[in-house]
């Protein structure tokens, strides 16, 4: 038997499996990958019979294929995710806990399956996915006081930052890494303190990337209620795009953001939020391009050719009109 962790390499999937090793401890192969990094059920290709697999925050929809591959072989697997699921296969070796409501993460999830029991974990992950009310009301049960909560907050932001980048090279930590950092405390202030090094790289890495992302204005043709920004080929755009959306939606939250990067290889990679105050729409329009997906409040497009950059344009701002 083979117990395999897959997990999203951003705050919400480290915070979730956290809390769940912590839980229920394994000495389990890990399989993650930057943010983008999605479709990771076909790197298990030897899956069979009494192997447990365990699936956190990254699409059904995306995987279905694959899902079904490692079932029919006889494996056993717990799905846990708040993305795009569609139709849910029916197999009795299949656990799926599955929910897309807007102010819904993996990692409130798992912390409802435990609980409560290692709520300030929960509290960081759905920081991490900017659900700040979400993540506000879980923390008022943990007598923190607004500091400590802004620490909670800080530490969410990072590791969601650390996920971003068209290659594990752009990170500051590989996402398998920094799980392993971080699992090992119970609580997330003892990681703050006692791996301060650990933290205060990641801190460091994005007040720097998110002090060049602050000098780039909104394109021609964006409005009050849509704005389309467009970052360069850099490593530090490529790292900063996703909590950049974030940032800019929190600034403005009655407006729709595209947060659009230039890659290596050509195309653009693409960030959308919609605006935190009507959270619709986002999943749908990426969706309507190759390798987008995502949820109605937050979603992307892992490339967008070059070309249909102007199409991509035109559907982002009669989304949010």
């Amino acid at each position: 038997m083979t117990d395999i962790d897959v997990f999203n390499g951003d705050a919400d999937g480290i915070c979730a499996l956290t809390q769940l090793r912590l839980a229920e401890p394994r000495n389990a192969q890990l399989v993650t990958g930057v943010k983008r990094d999605i479709n990771l059920l076909e790197q298990l290709t030897s899956a069979g019979p009494g192997d447990r697999i365990t699936v956190l925050d990254i699409s059904l929809d995306k995987n279905r294929l694959a899902l079904q591959r490692i079932i029919d072989a006889g494996a056993n697997v717990l799905y846990v995710d708040h993305h795009f699921s569609g139709e849910i296969p029916k197999n009795s070796r299949l656990e799926a806990v599955l929910n897309e409501a807007p102010d819904v993460c993996t990692s409130l999830l798992i912390n409802g399956r435990l609980r409560n029991r290692y709520v300030g974990w929960a509290v960081v992950g759905a920081f991490g996915d900017n659900l700040t009310r979400s993540a506000e009301t879980l923390a008022t049960g943990l007598s923190i006081g607004e500091p400590g909560l802004r620490q909670l907050e800080a530490l969410g932001t990072y590791l969601n930052y650390n996920g971003y980048g068209e290659r594990i090279e752009d990170l500051h930590f590989p996402p398998d890494k920094l799980f392993e950092l971080v699992s090992v405390y119970t609580s997330p202030f003892d990681f703050i303190v006692e791996g301060r090094q650990h933290f205060q790289r990641l801190a460091d890495g994005y007040r720097s990337d998110m002090a060049y992302a602050a000098a780039i204005k909104p394109k021609t043709g964006s409005t009050e209620r849509a704005a389309l920004l467009m970052l360069p080929e850099q490593a530090w755009a490529r790292r900063v795009s996703g909590v950049y959306s974030n940032d800019l939606a929190n600034q403005h939250p009655d407006r729709a953001h595209a947060v659009l990067t230039e890659k290596a290889n050509g195309g653009l990679l693409v960030s959308v939020r919609a605006p935190l105050n009507r959270k619709t729409g986002a999943d749908q329009l990426c969706r309507g391009f190759p390798t987008g997906g995502g949820r109605a409040a937050a979603a992307g497009i892992n490339h967008l050719p070059a070309e249909r950059l102007g199409e991509f344009a035109s559907a982002f701002y009669r989304q949010y009109a």
